[in-house]
């Protein structure tokens, strides 16, 4: 049995600088940047990859296009739900579907970056 049910995810942009500003401002930490890879611009969420963390990234891309239709990832948002949904709005984005009840998987949410992905959180607490 596989650890963790993703590896990665990506999340697509248009905007790299506004979208990397909008997800380190809600969730309160640096994004890592990458240099361009194969005519992609990277930003890494920050994960501890040494001891099993899943990791996810930004990324603007000349062939991926962001939708509000598409994949969505789930950020974590342990014992900071609350707080990352006060900063949506405020920071360009809009709020999707409130802070939701999964008993017993705890709480989720549903926002709208500015590049117009939708984008879950979730929290334990």
């Amino acid at each position: 049995m596989k650890k963790n049910a993703v590896n990665w995810f990506e999340i697509y942009v248009e905007d790299f600088e506004r979208a990397k500003k909008f997800y380190e401002t809600i969730l309160d930490a640096p994004m890592m940047e990458t240099e361009d890879v194969g005519g992609m611009k990277i930003g890494i969420f920050p994960f501890d990859k040494d001891h099993g963390g899943v990791g996810g990234s930004i990324v603007c891309s000349p062939t991926m296009k962001a939708s509000p239709n598409g994949t969505v990832a789930y950020l974590n948002a342990e014992g900071n739900l609350d707080g990352i949904i006060a900063r949506v709005e405020k920071s360009g984005g809009k709020i999707v579907m409130p802070r939701t009840g999964i008993p017993p998987n705890g709480f989720i949410a549903l926002i709208s970056d500015p590049e117009g992905n939708t984008v879950g959180l979730h929290s334990y607490k």
